[in-house]
């Protein structure tokens, strides 16, 4: 942990360039910024590759590996070099997609979680994010050593990661490990890595908005002159002509100014960040502090897996309801690549459903769909499709699915509903009560059917902004994280935090089975030292400090277990909820010479507020500092 912590400069003058993650459900990619020259934010070169009618700015989140396990191919190149393979080939290939949800999904994730790929092997998570993580930052090197016309290092670059807020702590450090073991930083230079939260680092770039970058979906102004009741679709369309238009420049300029919007503000408002992704949805709710414009988090984030996968599960569901759930299993096994094909021929059509759409969806089915389901039943599709009793969806002559509007529509509907419930509740939470904006970020934002539904719901209570360019508003933000991490300075603890400890026996509030005698002194076993509570302000850096004496002075080495509750009621470590969730590891040895102080005082400080806690930990005796490993994958 680093004392500097007044003085920021210091540790960060040694990083040329701040570069950014935005490692997604379904798509990725990275963007950078050279600390000279912070406003100017750079969003990766273009892929090769990309889909019809689906902007590439970022890449898809999909990984090939070799029959012998090793990496070959990621994004666009990976889908492409896997679909061209020959079917019993492919088969031997290992392909991968949609699988960061796995740590959202995992309950108990260690670093011997696996994954399974498209043609059903299984491999270890921690290689594939390893691989995936590798990618980026070559990717990124070449990129900015091409730029500099001179090689650039990793020890030049400062690398940001972003994750869910509402991810657990276990699957944020498990993503600091992969990074680890990609190279982008190391144990010993910790600092180098900020693993940084997603719906935050919007919340920081949508501060930096100007009215021309983000469209206002209420009816309460005109906005670039026009009226609101064009912005949902006209709206659009616009931003994206005037996106397309600057897309040959592939550098963003972050006025240093706090944006019009923001200067509406006034120190104590509130507003809310909703990030919808591909895999979940994050809410986050902050407050401004003037004069620098600090953010205070006013309510620990909640969110829930609603991402727009959510969407693809139905259509999956719609295609075992026509077509037999045994079917579907069978053809994604059998023929992968081909299914592969379907779910990009669905993503576009995905991106075509509107609220006010009248004209049918067409999904083309791949060629070896329908020549599959044939030998698979004896029958053919269109036959699949007349008996079943799927209204919306009919067989096109042109060998297509033809879906009707409300059957898109209700495709949506099952996580659009999720979404609003769970916003629903947020908002009837005191400290939530009177938000004046909702900024609504993430990939899945650009989806006009959540944009709507956001605003019929909530349109009264306060005013919707979408950022223009909004699957990049995290990745522009963790930029900006990343060149001033000190931006958030109050954040909300998720759980409880404590240790167990030993007290003294007291009779009558102490529970008798919790009685140890030792050496003729009463202890009373089990004790949960609270920390810290759930939902508790934390500052920036704030520091809890516990002292604690070993049972034996001549311990060389003293475990210490940090234990995690949702609830705040806490008093014993096997109260119902309490999860052991690291360990401190203080190794007393090589402190100090022969002679063991008769008594031993260890003084540990935990830091919180940062998106990770950190902890250390001096043998008073000694003033030696001991090593920790504060550990949630490995107990």
């Amino acid at each position: 942990m680093s004392c500097n912590d007044a003085d920021p400069v210091s540790d960060q003058q040694t990083f040329l360039v701040v570069v950014a993650i935005d490692f997604g459900t379904t798509s990725s990619g990275y963007a950078y910024s050279f600390t000279k020259e912070p406003e100017c934010i750079h969003v990766m070169r273009r892929w090769e590759g990309g889909d019809p009618g689906v902007s590439n700015q970022k890449t898809p989140t999909t990984i090939l590996l070799t029959p012998e396990r090793k990496f070959h191919s990621f994004g666009y190149a990976a889908r492409d070099f896997y679909h061209d393979l020959d079917p019993n080939e492919a088969k031997q290939w290992l392909y991968l997609e949609k699988f960061k949800m796995k740590l959202h999904t995992t309950g108990d994730l260690t670093m011997d979680t696996d994954l399974t790929a498209a043609n059903g092997k299984k491999v270890k998570a921690l290689e594939i994010f390893t691989y995936a993580l590798q990618y980026f930052k070559e990717q990124a090197l070449k990129e900015l050593s091409d730029q500099a016309g001179s090689d650039f290092e990793n020890s030049d670059v400062r690398w940001v990661i972003t994750v869910p807020a509402i991810w657990k702590q276990p699957a944020k450090q498990f993503m600091r490990e992969a990074a680890y073991q990609a190279g982008l930083a190391s144990p010993e230079n910790s600092e180098q890595l900020i693993i940084a939260l997603e719906p935050e680092a919007a919340s920081i770039y949508c501060r930096k908005l100007r009215l021309h970058q983000m469209i206002e979906l209420s009816s309460k102004a005109v906005v670039n002159g026009y009226s609101a009741s064009d912005t949902v679709g006209a709206g659009f369309a616009q931003a994206k002509e005037h996106v397309r238009r600057n897309r040959q420049s592939r550098t963003f300029l972050v006025e240093n100014v706090i944006g019009e919007i923001w200067s509406e503000l006034e120190e104590g408002d509130k507003y809310v960040v909703v990030d919808s992704g591909g895999g979940t949805v994050d809410l986050t709710v902050h407050q401004i502090r003037l004069p620098e414009g600090h953010l205070k988090e006013l309510y620990k984030a909640t969110g829930g897996p609603y991402g727009s996968l959510g969407v693809d599960y139905e259509f999956e569901k719609l295609l075992c309801k026509i077509f037999g759930e045994d079917f579907i299993e069978q053809f994604k096994i059998k023929r992968p690549a081909a299914w592969v094909d379907l779910m990009i021929a669905f993503e576009s059509r995905k991106r075509a459903a509107a609220p006010d759409r009248t004209n049918p969806l067409n999904i083309t089915l791949p060629f070896s769909f329908i020549d599959y389901y044939k030998k698979f039943r004896g029958h053919s599709v269109e036959h699949a499709l007349r008996k079943s009793n799927v209204d919306f969806v009919k067989w096109s002559s042109q060998g297509m699915l033809r879906m009707s509007p409300d059957a898109m529509n209700a495709l949506f509907k099952p996580t659009i509903d999720s979404i609003i419930e769970h916003l629903r509740d947020l908002f009837q939470k005191p400290e939530v009560s009177t938000v004046k904006f909702l900024f609504l970020v993430g990939g899945f934002a650009e989806a006009p059917l959540l944009q709507q539904a956001v605003q019929d719901a909530f349109g009264d209570k306060c005013r919707i902004i979408i950022p223009q360019d909004v699957g990049l508003t995290i990745l522009k933000g963790a930029v900006l994280f990343g060149l001033d991490p000190a931006v958030i300075k109050v954040r909300r603890s998720p759980l409880t935090y404590g240790v167990g400890v030993l007290n003294r026996y007291v009779e009558g509030k102490h529970p008798p089975e919790k009685l140890l005698v030792k050496d003729g002194t009463r202890w009373c076993t089990d004790v949960f030292d609270k920390f810290i509570s759930a939902d508790q302000s934390v500052a920036l850096g704030e520091l809890v400090k516990r002292s604690y004496t070993p049972a034996k002075p001549s311990q060389l080495v003293i475990i210490i277990n940090v234990y995690s509750s949702e609830h705040d009621d806490v008093c014993f470590i096997t109260d119902p909820g309490v999860k052991k969730c690291g360990t401190l590891r203080l190794d007393l040895t090589g402190t100090g010479g022969t002679a063991v102080p008769a008594r031993r005082e260890i003084q540990t400080l935990m830091q919180f507020g940062d998106t990770e806690i950190k902890a250390t930990a001096v043998d008073i005796a000694t003033s030696k500092s001991v090593k920790v490993g504060i550990d949630f994958l490995n107990y």
